[in-house]
């Protein structure tokens, strides 16, 4: 068995190991195409056409209606498409973009497909044309039909949008009654136009009592804005209704920690202060987006320094009066601190931390895109230094899990800024982000098959980003509390976790990792409850009234995975985010408990894999793993750009001059001896 340095060996890093090859794309057959039941032409024609009509003359009352309000964009009507029952109908056919036909969104209700399209004043002539040709069946020249059969006969019906067309979001996301006040996500087309579609949006909102919020989200195809009002007002306002291409109700942030019990003993501190080795290597960063940190912690002051603190609003303040930053900031720095004060051994930190507060606690931030907000706090920090290497920390979620995996603004945001969209790739960023937490004691009490129907909270689905689950080791019950025992077994997933077990096949699979979270215990009647026995140790906020804190769940988890994000980007200076991130996926173990539960009897096949990734991601990372190889595990590790094809001749080949994507390989060779 290899022992000492042997364990401790610097990964193989190659350098200079690409080539450009050339390539031809071979054609690719594809299988039969859906078919669609022919239906009666001239009776469907009919009935679409009449309807088409009511649209016709909806879209004249629409368009004087702008004209009146002074409307410049979105001039025209928006219409819904309706399939039949079971009929996978071609949404995408509907659009037609050098006319400015836009397909604004689709949804699936049962077995219905729907799709609302924006059509522009004059453009109605499209889908006229679309009937006649076929009814007429049309052909070309040569036979081949091109009488749009599969998408007419698709369609069951086509009428003018309504407030229904839009509402993307979970049904039971509504209001409880449409004079509920609430905060909405609009998400806008750009309309050619970006600047004056939001000044027309903001005047036909405020025609309509509706109140939209400073920052807005923009994205290559929409833009994202928080509107204030009921959903009575958007039903009143049909010029609103007419520029939105989708409505979901805006995400408020997850509740935080309170009245943590007091902390250790001062001689605990003093004790690791003296063992605590501040060592910062290669300008490592965790930047905690949270409720800001109290760096006037003796454990803390060492690693943040007071300009390095910031706050979105600046009247906010940078320290955290809420707790929860602190305590994120001691489990990034110096991890969990039950370990550390137990042991005698010096504790080495290689990075540093910075803070932006982006809220103070639950109700902060109100009819504001969190979105732009992560967006902003990004700005600030890399505004005042752009040379650090940053690994951004994020225990901020929504409260629920009703996406589902489906991208919203503030994921997509995350996306876009981990691959800096905006700058092809110049500067890319590492985000590491909590999954959510199952906070209902009765889905505790349910476990584990709680963890199958407990969803990953926003912007948690990000694809770019490093969610994180928890998991837990800990199952010592309190002394007090002996009629108690652990609900999950050590090694297997906390019963605080969630999970992408419920998403569609086509959503990434969540959570990336798991990290210590903490455990919860129940009793022989089923009454749950979480207890310091089986929860992480860290700095408290007010180190005045008490030195440190409780901490738990994915909150928890986070701040532990950023800190073993920062280590491994202080050891190797070089790396990129995406290869930090992807050591720590590399390096990650499914415990025993995790393979006992979703593969039971060792069955590794397609369907418990998928289980086991939903629920469990990759595992439990390892630092020692993703810091060296040894002498019988080698990691080597190839950064460079992935080089795309393009069309030469209609065919597609390899060597073109620009790259757009990038990425890294690893491999790993285990040798018994």
């Amino acid at each position: 068995m290899a022992t000492g340095d042997q364990q401790h060996r610097p990964h193989l890093f190659p350098q200079g190991t690409c080539s450009v090859e050339g390539y031809t794309a071979k054609p690719i057959g594809g299988g039969a195409k859906p078919t669609v039941p022919a239906k009666d032409r001239q009776q469907h024609a009919g009935a679409l056409r009449a309807q088409l009509a009511q649209v016709a003359t909806a879209q004249q009352q629409r368009v004087a209606e702008q004209a009146e309000a002074g409307v410049q964009s979105a001039i025209g009507i928006q219409v819904e498409f309706e399939s039949e029952q079971g009929v996978a109908m071609a949404a995408a056919s509907l659009a037609r973009d050098h006319r400015g036909i836009e397909l604004m969104n689709v949804r699936h209700q049962g077995a219905q497909i729907l799709a609302t399209v924006f059509v522009p004043q004059g453009k109605l002539s499209h889908f006229e044309n679309l009937i006649t040709e076929y009814v007429d069946g049309k052909t070309s020249k040569n036979g081949t039909p091109l009488d749009h059969q599969a998408l007419v006969d698709a369609i069951s019906a086509l009428r003018v949008a309504t407030f229904d067309s839009l509402w993307t979001d979970d049904v039971a996301a509504l209001p409880d009654t449409a004079d509920q006040a609430i905060w909405w996500e609009a998400w806008l087309p750009l309309g050619g136009h970006a600047e004056r579609t939001l000044a027309d949006f903001r005047k036909v909102t405020g025609m309509a009592g509706l109140r939209v919020s400073d920052r807005v989200l923009h994205f290559p195809e929409r833009m994202v804005a928080q509107v204030h009002g009921t959903k009575h007002q958007f039903l009143q306002s049909p010029l609103v209704l007419n520029m939105i291409a989708e409505l979901r109700r805006a995400k408020t942030t997850a509740e935080f920690f309170a009245n943590l019990p007091l902390g250790e003993q001062a001689d605990w501190q003093d004790d690791l202060l003296q063992r605590l080795v501040p060592e910062p290597t290669g300008n490592a960063y965790v930047t905690l987006l949270d409720t800001g940190v109290n760096h006037g912690h003796p454990l803390l002051a060492p690693f943040v320094a007071d300009e390095d603190r910031h706050a979105i609003e600046p009247a906010w303040g940078p320290d955290d009066a809420n707790g929860h930053g602190s305590e994120l900031a001691g489990l990034a720095l110096l991890g969990d601190l039950t370990a550390a004060l137990a042991e005698n051994a010096p504790l080495v930190v290689p990075h540093r931390l910075e803070s932006v507060k982006v809220l103070r606690g639950p109700g902060d931030n109100e009819g504001e895109s969190f979105g732009a907000i992560t967006a902003e706090a990004v700005a600030r920090v890399e505004i005042t230094d752009v040379e650090r290497r940053r690994v951004f920390a994020m225990a901020v979620s929504s409260t629920d899990g009703r996406d589902r995996g489906r991208p919203s603004s503030w994921s997509a945001e995350v996306d876009r800024l981990a691959c800096d969209y905006e700058g092809q790739g110049a500067t890319r960023r590492l985000f590491v982000l909590s999954a959510g937490n199952t906070n209902d004691s009765a889905a505790w009490a349910a476990y584990p098959h709680s963890l199958s129907t407990s969803s990953i909270h926003d912007p948690g689905q990000a694809w770019n980003a490093l969610t994180v689950g928890a998991y837990s080791e800990m199952t010592t019950i309190s002394a007090d509390a002996p009629a108690y025992q652990p609900i999950a077994c050590a090694g297997g997933l906390s019963p605080y976790t969630t999970t992408s077990a419920t998403w569609q096949q086509g959503w990434p699979y969540k959570p990336d990792i798991v990290m210590e979270g903490g455990n919860a215990a129940i009793e022989a009647s089923g009454f749950t409850s979480s207890m310091d026995s089986l929860s992480l140790l860290t700095t408290g906020h007010e180190p005045h009234e008490r030195l440190f804190a409780l901490s738990w769940a994915t909150s928890a988890s986070t701040g532990l995975a950023a800190g073993m994000c920062a280590r491994i980007a202080a050891s190797y200076p070089s790396f990129w985010p995406e290869t930090v991130r992807g050591l720590m996926v590399h390096s990650a173990r499914w415990t025993p408990p995790m393979l006992d539960t979703y593969t039971p009897g060792g069955q590794r096949n397609q369907a418990t894999m998928r289980q086991l990734l939903r629920h469990c991601g990759y595992g439990v990372p390892s630092l020692k793993r993703a810091l060296y190889s040894a002498s019988n595990s080698l990691t080597m590790i190839v950064q460079d750009l992935i080089q795309p094809y393009h069309k030469v001749d209609g065919w597609q080949r390899g060597g073109c001059t620009r790259a757009v994507s990038y990425g890294f390989a690893m491999s790993r060779w285990n040798r018994c001896r």
